[in-house]
């Protein structure tokens, strides 16, 4: 597996701790519910920032126009599939987020764990489908240089290319780690 796939599936496999915290997140709620909205606001967070921010301007980007040069198919196909998820998740996280915002915080969950599941089904589709279609489109020499890009592409997202806000990726992850660590003991 080539760098640029493999930075890919690590991505997803961080993005699928942050969809492990979230299923657990609604066992807060009667409980603790400023544990819970906290837990939801770093969730959010996350979500916003890395999986949409990081991961998924990577794949609109770079990844999928590169797909679809080689291979014109691909675009009403899965890749179209795929760019309708990503503006679908965009839509879901804002809903969640206005639910937590009113307090509603049972909707909030029921709407994260339609997100997570639907997460979950995207995630499938690009690592059995899409990541190995790339890496037989493309050469060697080709998905080294869109690991270049992709490197670029984690630097301007850091300085707010992407929407004006700077985050750092490393700090998401620091926070999704801390959240495990704090409100789930299972760091």
């Amino acid at each position: 597996m080539t760098e640029a796939i493999k930075k890919l599936f690590e991505e997803h496999e961080i993005i699928m701790e942050a969809i492990n915290l979230a299923k657990q997140a609604g066992q807060l709620i009667g409980k603790d519910d400023a544990r819970y909205e906290k837990s939801l606001r770093t969730l959010i967070r996350f979500f916003r920032y890395y999986a949409d921010g990081f991961h998924h301007y990577k794949e609109e980007q770079i990844l999928f126009p590169e797909m679809s040069k080689r291979n014109e198919l691909l675009d009403d196909g899965v890749l179209k599939e795929m760019l309708e998820n990503h503006e679908d998740f965009r839509n879901m996280i804002s809903k969640i987020e206005k639910l937590l915002n009113e307090k509603d915080f049972a909707n909030a969950q029921v709407q994260l764990d339609k997100y997570t599941e639907a997460m979950l089904d995207h995630i499938a589709v690009e690592n059995d489908e899409v990541f190995h279609s790339a890496e037989s489109l493309m050469d060697e020499d080709e998905l080294e240089r869109m690991n270049f890009r992709f490197v670029d592409s984690d630097r301007e997202v850091a300085e707010g290319a992407n929407d004006g806000i700077q985050v750092d990726k490393a700090e998401l992850e620091n926070e999704l780690n801390e959240l495990k660590k704090e409100f789930f003991n299972l760091a």
